[in-house]
């Protein structure tokens, strides 16, 4: 039928067949792209159809209808026709038989039907792979209808498993799709019948994974979307996270992976935990080689773990936290690596951060045994907790405690051999280092601390003292009369000071005119005898000043040489987003320009105008020094109401006080 298509015309009638499958060829492939995931809203409120071999045999004879063959091949044609209308389809009984168990099922399984159905389907769609895939799975769905199983696949038979890994293999650019095909599958059929079987699915799932199980990890994101669109429903949601977990069980490294990204964000909601934890303690067991899972795992996913494991009262039941600590061991050994002598530094802020006086008992013990282990196994940790003692410094305090008491407790017992020995020695010069530089840094801290402020409180005084002087002799309008110079007079300062002027007055005549008798004949000795040095210097100085010269001659010319060839050098090598934040640096420059200095001068500028027109207000128009000393003295007279005002009441104050005690 398929060889002799190319020759029948086709004649047009007024419906269409309705199936979808008929499109086929190129042009629907390159649209359908990936469509598992995205036909998940689409309308679900249909009857499940015997089977797609059943549309395919329609739709087949429906052609026949349709066309007309060439009167060559009329009487060839006809028998075979007849016998294709006579003979009924395979699946055309309704529901297939029923089998007490899958095993029976999947032994009675007819192969030779399989492949027919197979060769037909790729006989009516022989540019379209993904169509065969689909066939293959809702076959197999359909023919094993019975109780759910674990692991349906590992009953099938060589055969069969033959049949559909050839089939897989013919068909690699569509597995992605036939994946998501199969998911979105059975969260649909989910929705039709609760209790419909999805086996074939399963199978098809299965034998996928077996083969090619980084096929899960190619849009995870996605999945996870989809999972978390479905979280009101768990039987979905564990479908979902059943379909992507089967690459676990073949490659460790794919299991991690879908473990991190789709088990660990769900891990807090009770119907789905249970199924997490399940699936993690039974990858890990199955592989117990963990060498294939490093590298997957960092600090960013492996200290949430920590906290489930050991934070009470978390999302987690008692029984599941207890599951998860024990499993904690070899998620620590995955986390650190194949190289941890180089990566747990990375480890070592975090467990510090999280070693709190506050912390549970078995949570804090396991933190100072990994700190420990930090410690000894890779050696940056030591200047990583010498940067974070002080601001950590609870935790570090810890810390020192349980190093001293291990180093002791080894050395009481008299277990250190070579290796021990080596490691808490370590641990002790970590104890005493960090010690040290805590101990410089508060010595540090108490020498620049600041003591009582003398010197400023001597120019508060000055200043208070100098008003005072200053309102006492405007008040009192000249010095002489002033009850400053009465105080100075009565004292006996005045007398002094005046003795002492005329003493230094006298002095400085002296000296005035003892310079000018001896000064000539002094400046003529020091010159005679400074000529010749001050000669050789400035001869010195020239012969200096030339050989800088040259030499800064010779500099110029090889920086003019050099640094272009530097400049294209570092605009060559250097980032471009060294650049961009040029760019935006000068551009946040700019905006600064715009929107916070220009307003602030402007600001000012109206702030001082106004000012400025306030004052001649109060000048009546005409600024003159007459009225600023006006205002001057008007601030001098309040200024000194407001001290004595608060002088008195300050003294009433203590007055009081001392009258009642």
């Amino acid at each position: 039928m398929a060889s002799g298509a190319s020759k029948w015309e086709v004649v047009k009638k007024g419906k269409k067949p309705n199936i979808s499958s008929s499109s086929g060829g190129k042009t629907q492939e390159k649209k359908s792209g990936r469509k598992a995931l995205s036909e998940a809203n689409t309308d679900s409120n249909h009857v499940m159809s015997e089977t797609i071999f059943d549309g395919f045999e329609k739709m087949g004879k429906k052609q026949n209808k349709e066309q007309v063959p060439p009167p060559i091949e009329t009487q060839q044609k006809k028998p075979n026709a007849a016998k294709q209308t006579k003979k009924p389809p395979a699946n055309s009984s309704g529901k297939p038989a029923r089998y007490k168990t899958l095993e029976e099922a999947v032994r009675a399984l007819d192969v030779l039907e399989l492949k027919q159905q197979l060769e037909k389907s790729q006989s009516l769609f022989p540019e379209n792979p993904s169509v065969w895939v689909k066939d293959l799975a809702g076959y197999l769905n359909y023919k094993l209808p019975f109780v759910c199983l674990d692991y349906p696949y590992c009953l099938a038979g060589k055969e069969l498993r033959a049949v559909i890994r050839n089939l897989l293999g013919k068909c690699s650019e569509a597995l992605p799709e036939f994946f998501d095909h199969c998911v979105f599958t059975m969260l649909r059929e989910q929705d039709r019948q609760p209790g419909e079987s999805l086996h074939g699915y399963r199978m098809c799932i299965q034998a996928l994974m077996q083969d090619k199980p980084q096929i899960v990890t190619l849009n995870l994101a996605d999945h996870l979307e989809l999972l978390r669109s479905h979280q009101n429903r768990p039987v979905k949601c564990l479908t979902i996270m059943w379909a992507l977990g089967q690459a676990g069980f073949y490659d460790l490294s794919q299991g991690i992976r879908v473990w991190l990204g789709i088990m660990l964000p769900v891990l807090g909601m009770k119907a789905l935990s249970a199924y997490a934890i399940a699936y993690l303690e039974r990858l890990l067991t199955l592989h117990a080689n963990l060498t294939k899972g490093f590298g997957i795992m960092g600090p960013k996913e492996f200290f949430p773990l920590l906290d489930f494991a050991y934070m009470p009262k978390n999302a987690l039941s008692q029984s599941l936290q207890e599951q998860l600590c024990r499993l904690y061991p070899r998620l620590k050994v995955l986390a650190f690596g194949a190289k941890p002598e180089t990566t747990l530094h990375t480890y070592f802020p975090s467990f510090l951060s999280r070693a709190t006086p506050n912390c549970p008992d078995a949570m804090k013990k396991e933190l100072l045994r990994s700190l420990t282990e930090c410690l000894t196994v890779d050696g940056q940790s030591l200047s990583v907790w010498r940067q974070l003692y002080t601001k950590h410094l609870p935790q570090s305090r810890h810390l020192n405690k349980y190093i001293l008491q291990i180093y002791f407790e080894f050395r009481f017992k008299g277990l250190f051999l070579n290796v021990v020995n080596l490691s808490f020695q370590l641990l002790f010069r970590c104890f005493t280092v960090c010690h040290a530089c805590v101990s410089h840094q508060s010595l540090q801290q108490k020498m620049r601390g600041r003591g009582f402020p003398w010197w400023r409180m001597l120019m508060m005084s000055l200043v208070f003292v100098a008003g005072f002087v200053a309102h006492d002799v405007r008040s009192q309008g000249s010095f002489a009369g002033s009850t400053t110079a009465l105080c100075l007079k009565r004292s006996g300062v005045t007398a002094v000071s005046q003795q002492a002027w005329s003493k230094a007055s006298h002095c400085g005549q002296q000296s005035v005119s003892w310079l000018a008798e001896n000064m000539p004949h002094y400046y003529s000795r020091a010159l005679e005898t400074t000529a010749p040095l001050l000669e050789d210097a400035r001869e010195r100085m020239k012969v200096t000043a030339l050989f800088l010269a040259q030499r800064s001659a010779e500099l110029w010319l090889w920086l003019q040489e050099n640094v272009p060839l530097l400049i294209q050098w570092v605009q060559a090598n250097t980032p471009q987003s060294v650049f961009e934040l040029l760019e935006y640096v000068k551009q946040l420059l700019l905006y600064v320009q715009e929107r916070v200095l220009v307003p602030s001068l402007q600001y000012l500028s109206a702030a001082l105008q106004s000012v400025w027109r306030s004052l001649q207000e109060s000048c009546d128009g005409e600024v003159s020094l007459h009225c600023l000393q006006k205002h001057l003295r008007s601030f001098t007279n309040s200024t000194w109401i407001y001290l004595q005002d608060a002088t008195s009441a300050a003294k009433s104050r203590a007055q009081e006080l001392l009258s009642r005690a």
